[in-house]
């Protein structure tokens, strides 16, 4: 079989994809200076790309799969298949302006809409989409990082990513729209999910990284309950589907095994206890698969 060609996120998104693959079972090597990991497994080749690159050339073909924000194929207008929202490195693209103008957006708007401004911005398409449906004279400076340091000498506004907004109060900036909410994606080329073998391989990732995500999320807890009022209590215990269930020796009362969201523990626990659940333990999943 062909390898399936994937497109690893330089930059901020790499290292949570990096430990997605580490947690699935396909751990990938790295060396210096290099941008193809080496990856145990026979089928697979993977590569290293600037997350704004990956959706084209997956619509291009030179690539399989991979992994970007939704922000930057937004952006480019790939025409790829989306298989897998990640929910992690999650980003607003925000418009904002230096904090001398008013607080008041609308007064900020009026202001700005007097002259035509500079705009500051990584993400061309999405920023002149957003000026023009606001009605805005523009002229767009593409920046290549740092973004924030535009205003106020060069630009009167920039459109950029943010996770908390602090880097941009701390460049005496305030936010006033947000275009986007963005986090990381696994596409894949709509080529490629043609392609009979490789779609499968593809479904199997999509698999093992939905049960790693599914077991980031939720924690197995253990229990031995007593006989009396045991029906009740067991009837009210959260579980994927319904607890597993031993008797405990010389008919003493039941041990009780239950998978439960992280959410959902700091209720549960001390619930359990006043139900008289005893020696409660808790421990993390590597994976889940319903």
């Amino acid at each position: 079989m062909e390898k399936l060609r994937v497109l690893l996120p330089k930059g901020r998104i790499f290292n949570n994809v990096l430990q997605l693959f580490a947690d699935a079972g396909f751990p990938l090597a790295m060396a210096d200076r290099t941008y193809r990991p080496f990856s145990a497994a026979d089928w697979l080749d993977v590569k290293i790309m600037k997350p704004q690159n990956v959706g084209e050339l997956l619509e291009l073909g030179s690539h399989d799969a991979g992994f970007t924000g939704i922000d930057w194929i937004k952006e480019s207008g790939a025409d790829v298949e989306e298989l897998l929202d990640l929910g992690f490195d999650n980003v607003r693209i925000v418009a904002a302006v230096p904090s001398k103008y008013s607080t008041n957006a609308n007064c900020d708007k009026d202001t700005l809409q007097k002259k035509k401004i500079v705009v500051a911005t990584e993400y061309v398409n999405l920023a002149e989409e957003w000026l023009l449906k606001q009605g805005y004279q523009y002229r767009i400076l593409r920046t290549y990082g740092a973004t924030e340091v535009f205003p106020p000498d060069d630009a009167d506004m920039i459109i950029d990513n943010t996770s908390t907004g602090q880097t941009l109060k701390d460049n005496g900036l305030r936010i006033v729209d947000t275009l986007l909410e963005s986090s990381t994606r696994f596409i894949a080329s709509k080529a490629v999910m043609a392609n009979k073998e490789k779609r499968s391989r593809i479904e199997e990732l999509v698999m093992l990284f939905r049960s790693v995500l599914d077991g980031r999320e939720r924690v197995m807890l253990e229990m031995n309950m007593p006989k009396n009022g045991f029906e009740e209590i067991v009837a009210s215990l959260p579980a994927m589907r319904s607890p597993t269930v031993s008797p405990l020796y010389d008919d003493k009362g039941f041990a009780v095994k239950i998978a439960v969201k992280k959410s959902e523990i700091a209720d549960l626990i001390p619930r359990l206890k006043k139900s008289g659940a005893t020696d409660i333990v808790e421990y993390d999943l590597r994976k889940v698969v319903p």
